[in-house]
């Protein structure tokens, strides 16, 4: 019998080109990053799609874009513990994945977050006791808009009709300018986009909104994907983004900045 020297036998070259190819697709793990619901799923995956392919390019990992129908979903879905390695949140849903969940911050807008009260010229001047009985446009429950719209009426009896029906925040100026509502809670940074719109009351000002990892998450990747982002804004594409929300670029984030806010949520149904 002659022997062969130099070749693999074709049963064990399959398997070994199986083997290789198994081990290449596995070297690029799966994460989750959710998205605060400040657009509709559809606008908040398009938006956000630059950044899912700006991460993978800079980690060599794979980020999946998980989005929720509202406000109230989302908030759902973290009290279920819904599979999240990363997230994107205003300061008080921030503050609770840090204190709760133990979820570390990576970076925040270089902005600080505030929410201001806008109304046409007529009722705008009148302050907040004149929009009384007055329709206010809002998102829903529990966004950092419409909590702050609670702080500036805590009294249930003198409150004006709060709409939870905006399905983003430039949703909410629509809605004022179609007469749908004679005013809006909206960021302060996209209020000064409408000049024809008075403001009425501005809220305080919170950390920007950060972007936190999962304590499962390895921490080697917790770097590398924080250290993209902090270089975002040199980048075309995923730069965009940073227009959209109104900002210039992230900073580094820490837990104190936000230590104390995730209070805002004792307010609703589900915290603990």
């Amino acid at each position: 019998m002659r022997k062969q020297h130099g070749k693999i036998p074709r049963r064990l070259a399959l398997t070994l080109a199986f083997a290789i190819g198994v081990g290449g697709t596995a070297s690029a793990a799966e994460y989750t990053f959710r998205i605060e619901p400040a657009y509709p799923a559809d606008r908040v995956a398009e938006i956000y799609a630059p950044l899912m392919t700006y991460l993978n390019k800079a980690t060599g990992q794979h980020f999946t874009l998980v989005t929720a129908r509202n406000y109230h979903f989302y908030w759902r879905d973290i009290q279920n513990s819904a599979k999240t390695d990363f997230a994107f949140d205003e300061a008080h849903i921030a503050d609770y994945r840090i204190a709760k969940r133990h979820f570390e911050p990576l970076v925040h807008t270089a902005e600080p977050t505030s929410y201001t009260l806008v109304s046409n010229i007529d009722l705008g001047n009148k302050g907040l006791q004149g929009l009384v009985g007055h329709t206010i446009v809002t998102m829903g429950a529990p966004s950092l808009g419409y909590s702050m719209l609670l702080e500036f009426y805590p009294n249930p009896i003198l409150q004006p009709d709060i709409a939870t029906t905006a399905t983003s925040w430039r949703d909410a100026t629509d809605r004022v300018f179609g007469g749908e509502a004679d005013a809006a809670m909206i960021p302060t940074w996209l209020k000064d986009q409408y000049p024809n719109l008075t403001p009425v009351k501005t809220s305080r000002d919170f950390p920007g909104q950060c972007i936190t990892a999962s304590p499962d998450v390895p921490a080697d990747l917790r770097e590398k994907v924080k250290d993209a982002l902090l270089k975002l804004d040199t980048d075309a594409d995923a730069a965009k983004l940073l227009f959209e929300l109104g900002v210039t670029k992230f900073v580094p984030a820490t837990a104190k900045e936000y230590a104390g806010d995730e209070q805002i949520l004792k307010n609703f149904i589900g915290y603990k």
